[in-house]
């Protein structure tokens, strides 16, 4: 008869979950709004360096004459990673 004193704390489940709930939203809120903050002030110099162009390089070969030109294939190849198989791109050139 005095099993209606012992509890096993299910009826407290509610209250908990109705918390833990809120408080999950209170972070992802919380790491949103500060997000754009942080990416802000990330540095501006690596945007400079992507947009800057290139230098050009002149290769002018050695044993082939004055009119050589480079010739180059492409494809694309199944490579196998860890995280399963990628296409990647690959290239072969050379001079004629």
């Amino acid at each position: 008869m005095g099993d209606r004193d012992v509890t096993d704390g299910a009826g407290n489940m509610p209250k908990n979950c109705y918390f833990s709930g809120f408080l999950a939203l209170i972070v992802v809120i919380a790491a949103g709004s500060l997000a754009p903050a942080t990416a802000e002030f990330s540095g501006n110099t690596h945007e400079l360096a992507a947009q800057s162009a290139r230098p050009r390089i002149i290769i002018h070969p050695r044993h082939l004459g004055p009119n050589a030109k480079r010739y180059c294939r492409s494809w694309l190849a199944k490579e196998y990673r860890v995280s399963g198989p990628v296409i990647v791109p690959q290239m072969r050139c050379w001079w004629n």
